[in-house]
């Protein structure tokens, strides 16, 4: 397992990071979550991870803290930072700014694992914000479940490139 001990204690508390979270808002699920992860320092939660800042802004993201993750990601000066930036303007919704935050970022080596999920040749973040801003307009349907499910794998192909051993 590449996560800690206490960063499995925190996901267990909603769904083990398999939760599917809303394409837009922010639900924010128990108080609880939000004590623990204040306490909490990123290089305590991902020791030794490649991006622990990162992965820190992408476990207040899964519990729908946007606030939170915003104010972590706009403060990391790399690809990761600018995507998990990109995400949270995604789920404001605020298209233009998270737009904005992926053309910053460019191509990420999560892409492909991203497009092999979406069933697509190349992964394209531009489309897939377009595809959540039309999905989270029909609640219950097909396509918003669908896109729920592929924000959860890029959440999960990310959060485990962040948290993962840079060594």
């Amino acid at each position: 397992m590449i996560y800690s001990d206490a960063v499995q204690e925190i996901l267990r508390l909603a769904g083990d990071g398999k939760r599917v979270m809303p394409l837009a808002g922010s639900l924010a699920l128990d108080d609880a979550v939000g004590r623990l992860l204040k306490k909490a320092q990123a290089p305590e939660l991902f020791p030794g991870a490649r991006h622990p800042e990162a992965a820190l802004s992408g476990l207040w993201l899964y519990f729908s803290r946007l606030d939170e993750s915003h104010e972590i990601s706009q403060n990391i000066h790399s690809v990761e930072g600018r995507f998990w930036h990109g995400i949270m303007h995604r789920r404001e919704p605020d298209a233009g700014n998270a737009a904005y935050w992926f053309r910053r970022v460019g191509r990420h080596p999560v892409f492909e694992e991203l497009a092999e999920a979406a069933g697509v040749a190349r992964w394209d973040p531009f489309a897939f914000i377009d595809q959540c801003e039309e999905a989270w307009r029909k609640p219950g349907s097909a396509m918003e479940k669908d896109a729920m499910e592929l924000q959860l794998k890029e959440w999960r192909l990310l959060f485990a490139w962040c948290a993962r051993s840079g060594a």
